[in-house]
């Protein structure tokens, strides 16, 4: 029998599997992925790194989505704000995998390269170096939350009887449609003051 002119297993397709998976359940293992792909678990090995190895790839795909010609425009606080909707968006097709992602070191070049820019883009519009990280590091946290915030009910309250907390329910009918889209704006503001008296510090 001759070989097949695709080939069973790659990079590619271990990664979209382990993508599935995350996406349909909050988790994978090599051998789901090795079962779903009709492989043995062994031949998922000779491919990655071990889950660490996915882990990276998964990283790696869902950062491909940020479009970081963002982290070029002008001035610099734009380029956050752009960077910044642009993430939530490629985060909120996968809200599953964030918990995932958020709690293993970043190890992928081609994510390392995007922080790269990021911290070039604050460098150079003058912040102090300690304020850097922290600054990123604030920015993702808010995106990140409102990345699962998109993937919620729009009605994240059930009230049972409106009249033991009306306040609340008179907000809640106030709120109307886009709730986490105004949150994340009103948050990426804020964000945004804070940084712009930090960078004028």
């Amino acid at each position: 029998m001759g070989r097949p002119r695709t080939p069973l297993l790659d990079r590619e397709r271990i990664t979209t599997t382990a993508l599935e998976l995350i996406d349909e359940q909050g988790e994978f293992s090599v051998p789901q992925i090795a079962r779903r792909l009709g492989v043995q678990t062994g031949s998922v090995y000779h491919h990655v790194d071990g889950r660490d190895g996915i882990v990276e790839l998964l990283r790696e795909r869902v950062a491909s989505a940020i479009d970081t010609r963002t982290l070029s425009l002008e001035p610099w606080d734009a380029a956050l704000a752009a960077w910044a909707r642009s993430y939530r968006a490629a985060f909120a097709a996968h809200p599953k995998a964030i918990p995932l992602l958020t709690t293993s070191p970043v190890r992928a070049p081609r994510v390392l390269e995007q922080y790269e820019r990021a911290v070039t883009l604050l460098l150079d519009a003058g912040f102090a170096l300690p304020d850097v990280m922290p600054v990123i590091t604030a920015l993702e946290n808010l995106v990140l939350g409102s990345a699962l915030d998109l993937a919620a009910p729009e009605a994240m309250w059930e009230l049972p009887d409106d009249t033991a907390t009306p306040r609340l329910a008179a907000a809640l009918d106030a709120v109307g449609e886009g709730r986490a889209d105004r949150a994340f704006d009103l948050a990426l503001e804020a964000f945004l003051d804070r940084a712009r008296a930090l960078q004028g510090a």
